[in-house]
């Protein structure tokens, strides 16, 4: 062997251990999502594929939810470090004895609505009485019952209340007329309604923003043990670091953060105009405080927290949260 060739292998070695040792360094974290890969979570996987993790030395794996996925239970028993979820449902968990803790809150407007026939005389709230309402549940139901308390309207369909239909993840109830009204998002399940036939002005719409029992949806939680490790909060300072890199990237470039959620779905069940549409919407969500994306207004934290409170005699949590979200991990990402 030449010297020229020696040298050539020692580098190509050494460039290979040096690959191999930033490799091993990545530290380990796994993201469980809400729902399944859609651009609702877009920000995550433009991250990703962007490199945005491989440079604050993160080795992330994302995990897409579903129908039977509950992200709270994912990671009290230990299958996830952080998980999507909306607050709602986090401060119910929060209540029942699972430690959740707000890190970060990315969406900072709510895409939840009823979305009714015109047909079924639902013109207005004060139509609902007597109504087939269509409603998630898994914790998204916890607005609703919120909502239908302020109302005055009893949920367990008797008489002068609204009867509800525990909605599967699909639109069909309205469109086979099973309800008068069905839960939707509006970055999603709405547009599925139009591209089944209906058109706008078949449709009322009542987001729960105009109802003032708009909750915060998309936000980043952890468990409190976790934050008690040094170590653990640097590691998720650099995972906000990078995912609202990510998400901020994903606002600005809209039709290509829905390629990267597409090409990221294994399922092969999603099609480039719903995600290209869906991220649109979801870029109206994605708020910025002054202080950067993520950061959580606690006037907004507080005004969910009242919303939960508020549902009369069976409220969705019954004493005010401590210690439910911290700002330290988003400032100390925001510092690095």
């Amino acid at each position: 062997m030449s010297a020229k060739t020696w040298r050539g292998a020692v580098a190509a070695a050494a460039l290979l251990a040096l690959s191999a040792g930033a490799a091993e360094a990545a530290d380990q974290l796994t993201l469980q999502l809400k729902w399944v890969t859609q651009a609702q979570f877009a920000g995550y996987f433009v991250a990703k594929d962007k490199g945005f993790y491989d440079e604050v030395g993160l080795d992330v794996t994302i995990k897409p939810g579903g129908p039977d996925i509950n992200p709270s239970q994912v990671i009290a028993g230990g299958g996830a470090d952080v998980v999507v979820d909306w607050m709602p449902s986090a401060l119910a968990t929060r209540e029942k004895g699972v430690p959740l803790v707000n890190i970060a809150q990315v969406f900072q407007k709510s895409g939840m609505m009823l979305t009714c026939r015109n047909d079924s005389g639902v013109t207005s709230p004060d139509k609902f009485a007597g109504k087939t309402l269509g409603v998630w549940f898994g914790g998204n139901e916890y607005p609703f019952l919120n909502w239908m308390a302020k109302l005055g309207l009893k949920t367990d369909g008797s008489a002068g209340g609204v009867k509800v239909l525990k909605q599967g993840f699909n639109v069909d109830p309205l469109l086979q007329k099973q309800a008068d009204c069905i839960s939707t998002m509006t970055y999603n399940e709405y547009w599925q309604v139009i591209d089944a036939g209906m058109k706008p002005e078949d449709l009322t719409t009542f987001k729960y923003e105009d109802q003032g029992v708009a909750t915060l949806e998309d936000g980043l939680y952890t468990l409190e043990a976790t934050l008690q490790d040094p170590a653990k909060v640097e590691k998720l300072a650099k995972f906000l670091k990078a995912s609202m890199k990510g998400w901020d990237y994903a606002v600005a470039n809209p039709d290509e953060a829905a390629m990267i959620t597409l090409e990221n779905d294994e399922t092969g069940a999603q099609t480039e105009k719903h995600q290209k549409r869906m991220m649109g919407e979801i870029a109206k969500l994605v708020g910025t405080s002054p202080k950067g994306t993520g950061y959580l207004d606690e006037a907004a934290y507080n005004r969910t927290v009242e919303t939960l409170m508020g549902g009369g005699s069976d409220p969705v949590i019954s004493t005010k949260p401590e210690g439910a979200f911290t700002h330290a991990v988003i400032e100390k990402a925001g510092a690095m």
